[in-house]
C-alpha cells in the first residue's frame, strides 16, 4: 500500500541535512512507506509536526530524541 508522500515533502527531505534526526526519520519513513499518521500517533505529535521534522523546517525537541531513535530502531526491524 502506498501512502504517497507529496513530491514537495520528498524533495525537501532529500535536500535537507541528513544529519538532522527528523530528516533521518523522514528518509526512513518515506523509503519504507510508513504513514505520517502512524508516526504522529506513535510519537504523540501532530502530522504537521512530523512533516516539519521530515523536511528539516523544524528540529524535534530534545525530549523526543529517545522516542524517535527507539521508533527508528523498531522500523528498521520491521519488514
Amino acid at each position: 500500500m502506498s501512502y504517497g508522500y507529496s513530491q514537495r515533502v520528498v524533495e525537501a527531505n532529500k535536500s535537507a541535512s541528513k544529519t538532522l534526526l527528523g530528516v533521518a526519520l523522514g528518509r526512513m519513513c518515506i523509503k519504507m512507506d510508513v504513514p505520517v499518521t502512524e508516526v504522529a500517533e506513535t510519537l504523540g505529535v501532530s502530522r504537521e509536526t512530523v512533516y516539519n521534522w521530515f523536511t528539516g523546517e523544524y528540529m524535534p525537541h530534545q525530549s523526543f530524541h529517545v522516542a524517535i531513535r527507539d521508533y527508528m530502531t523498531y522500523l528498521s526491524k520491521r519488514k
